[in-house]
């Protein structure tokens, strides 16, 4: 897989591979590696109806229908692992309307990135929940907001496990090692209490409800080094697109992981997608969760001015300006390394889908199921199991 201005295939080879999961002999054949259907996994839960990382949310992503269910885990200051996505608690939860934690805010750097805020790190787990979930995007239901309360990873664990039994279908979650570099210079470290969470509901396995990820290699590998025997996973970040020529951009706090900017390493996320990185990560993982701008990129279109053109006229540039570009090998790619691809995060937003997909998030589903992606992250459970159904519909599955 190549990255950077060498981003596409040809149009017709792209043509070509998406035609082999619907046309000639092996027309109902899967190009997933394990031929399987590709696993629905809930984004932070149903993100798209209800606030992040709350019970309610995953509750919200099961009932829905959803084969697995993901969360961030970040630390408390009483070293108990949490769903946030961010150590900054300003982010996801209501903690500025709390004035008796008004001193605490405050001005740091994280992964290189100054932010301003309150941070886990600076609460025990009583205060934190005395804190409600918001929204984070303001496009969503707000009407939630300040109702439901941040939760635990073991409580995770438990609902998951008590989901299993009241649905009859195995419910998988999905932890990611969240700021593992910044909880580990407070002297936070957070992987052995993983492992020691995974190890008590005897989940330590390959074929065990539970994949682990990571955007820190070092993590991945220390965990594994430690006994976790669970499906491990590299997450692969970017900053943005260059909306002109369609190629990755790279910014703090996702140019490249925190451990390697410590470390003096100035190589950016793209070094993971290319053949040798592949063959890198399948010394200590099993499959790669990639932004989906590495498999499909968008490209805007330039005006007489040099401009992109804002097409939809909302005053600002976004893949609703866009176009999709042809696929990158990366899936093929990564197959071949024997790794599987969950790509995130799928999003039914119209600023957020391509012009090509006709403000239908199904339609652009429909392209990466017929790529081959292993699974994919989403914040839109019922979406993208229609879209699923539809494409296994449409092979004869």
């Amino acid at each position: 897989m190549r990255m950077s201005l060498q981003i596409t295939l040809t149009a017709a080879a792209a043509l070509s591979l998406a035609a082999c999961g619907t046309t000639g002999p092996a027309a109902n054949k899967l190009l997933t590696l394990d031929g399987n259907p590709p696993l629905v996994i809930a984004h932070r839960g149903a993100s798209g109806y209800l606030p992040e990382q709350t019970l309610e949310s995953y509750a919200r992503a099961i009932e829905l229908g959803a084969d697995v269910i993901e969360m961030d885990l970040v630390s408390t200051k009483d070293g108990v692992l949490i769903a946030r996505h961010d150590p900054n608690l300003a982010i996801s939860t209501d903690v500025a309307k709390h004035a008796r934690f008004a001193s605490r805010k405050k001005t740091i750097q994280v992964d290189g990135e100054t932010q301003t805020g309150w941070f886990s790190n600076d609460f025990t787990l009583a205060e934190i929940k005395t804190l409600g979930g918001i929204s984070t995007d303001p496009e969503r239901p707000q009407e939630f907001n300040g109702k439901f309360k941040v939760v635990t990873f073991q409580e995770i664990i438990d609902f998951a496990k008590a989901k299993t039994k009241e649905t009859g279908r195995t419910i998988a979650i999905y932890p990611e090692t969240k700021n593992p570099t910044y909880f580990r210079d407070l002297g936070m470290p957070m992987e052995d209490k993983v492992i020691a969470a995974i190890n008590a509901a005897g989940w330590n396995s390959k074929t065990a409800p539970i994949y682990v990820q990571s955007f820190e290699p070092g993590s991945l590998k220390y965990m594994k080094s430690k006994g976790l025997n669970t499906r491990l996973i590299q997450l692969i970040d970017g900053d943005g697109i260059d909306m002109k020529t369609g190629a990755m951009t790279y910014a703090v706090p996702v140019d490249r992981p925190y451990e390697w900017t410590k470390a003096g390493d100035k190589r950016n996320f793209d070094v993971m997608v290319t053949p040798a990185g592949l063959a890198e990560i399948k010394t200590y993982a099993d499959g790669i969760g990639p932004w989906k701008r590495y498999i499909v990129s968008v490209k805007g279109t330039v005006g007489a001015d040099g401009k992109v053109v804002d097409v939809n006229k909302d005053g600002k540039i976004n893949d609703a300006d866009a176009t999709s570009m042809a696929p990158t090998t990366l899936i093929a790619d990564a197959h071949k390394a024997g790794l599987f691809v969950h790509p995130f995060t799928f999003r039914n937003e119209s600023r957020r889908l391509a012009s090509d997909y006709n403000k239908d998030g199904k339609n652009e589903y429909a392209v990466y199921y017929k790529l081959g992606v292993d699974g994919v992250f989403t914040d839109f459970t019922d979406t993208a199991l229609a879209a699923r159904a539809e494409y296994l519909k449409s092979i004869g599955r």
